[in-house]
């Protein structure tokens, strides 16, 4: 699973783009790779794989809408941008502007 905790001794960062973007980089996985655990592992590792970190009937609609990008392989060298649209949390979306 890719993740923060914030920590402001040795992680400064909750951009789980970084994250994802870092892990590319440094520990060499693909895009799809980091993808899978920041999402589908990370829900695993928290115990809530169940409701959430995939797109399946049954679980929480927890959403990003991307602006038009390439591939979702784009996403983590595109860390400085940001490429969100909109955002769906629990099946409704989410009107307050992303900063």
């Amino acid at each position: 699973a890719l993740a923060t905790d914030y920590n402001p001794g040795s992680t400064p960062s909750g951009n789980m783009n970084f994250v994802v973007s870092t892990a590319c980089i440094k520990m060499k996985i693909t895009p799809e790779e980091a993808i899978n655990a920041a999402t589908l592992n990370g829900a695993y590792a928290m115990g809530i794989s169940k409701t959430h970190g995939s797109i399946c009937k049954g679980k929480k609609a927890n959403l990003i809408f991307t602006k038009p990008i390439p591939s979702y392989g784009y996403l983590p060298y595109a860390f400085g941008s940001n490429n969100i649209d909109n955002v769906m949390l629990d099946g409704e979306f989410f009107h307050s502007p992303i900063v």
